[in-house]
């Protein structure tokens, strides 16, 4: 009875072992280059099966009449969208491990979302451009990206997860999804990008967290500024 419990209470636990990206039927689907690691654990990172909720104000209270996304900085064509407008971009699917700095690690995700290549297209992005600011809803909250992973195929503004909207608590109504980064880089409830010509660090980064973030980088992941 106490494992039903738990199931009704987590929804998305996952009750058996990840699926390899082969399992994977539908051409489709994208598929992030980490999940076939023939190990695809970080250094110093273990599973779950559960879908942790972390975050640093909480979940912020987000009317989604008046829910709007913005992306300014350098690129050709300032752009601002409804939810609506938002949901209405070409969108695509992405089967992705998610790593949490704080060592737990969710294995098998399938998000669906707008590509951020795709926002790129849109919005043209002027050559100068290297870094981007993710800027989200909950209290000015921000956190930087390179360019470079930022446009990385694997990359999405995500509105679902495994086939059902992103809850309010995971990040929803949209979050930001770079599965080759740690999860942090990833922001929740995100309202809008920038982009720029010189990295600009976020919540977390001036806090001492690591200007970029791999997972896989040497030793124990590029964790902290001095690691």
């Amino acid at each position: 009875m106490s494992f039903l419990n738990n199931l009704i209470k987590d929804p998305k636990y996952q009750s058996g072992d990840p699926r390899t990206p082969e399992e994977i039927s539908d051409p489709e689907i994208i598929i992030s280059p980490d999940t076939r690691r023939e190990n695809r654990m970080p250094p110093g990172q273990s599973r779950t099966k559960k879908w942790p909720v972390l975050d640093a104000h909480g979940t912020p209270d987000i009317d989604l009449a008046t829910w709007s996304f913005a992306v300014d900085g350098l690129v050709e064509h300032p752009q601002q969208w409804s939810l609506d407008e938002f949901m209405q971009l070409p969108a695509a699917r992405v089967y992705a491990d998610f790593h949490c700095v704080t060592r737990w690690s969710r294995l098998d995700n399938l998000w669906g979302g707008l590509p951020t290549r795709e926002l790129a297209k849109i919005v043209g992005i002027k050559p100068e451009a290297e870094f981007v600011l993710a800027l989200a809803y909950d209290s000015g909250w921000t956190t930087n990206v390179p360019l470079e992973y930022f446009l990385n195929e694997d990359s999405l503004f995500a509105w679902s997860h495994d086939g059902a909207p992103i809850p309010p608590e995971h990040g929803g109504p949209v979050r930001l999804i770079i599965p080759q980064l740690y999860a942090w880089k990833s922001a929740k409830w995100i309202k809008g990008v920038r982009f720029l010509e010189r990295d600009q660090a976020g919540f977390w980064e001036e806090g001492g967290y690591h200007m970029r973030g791999v997972p896989w980088g040497p030793g124990d992941g590029e964790r902290f500024r001095w690691s």
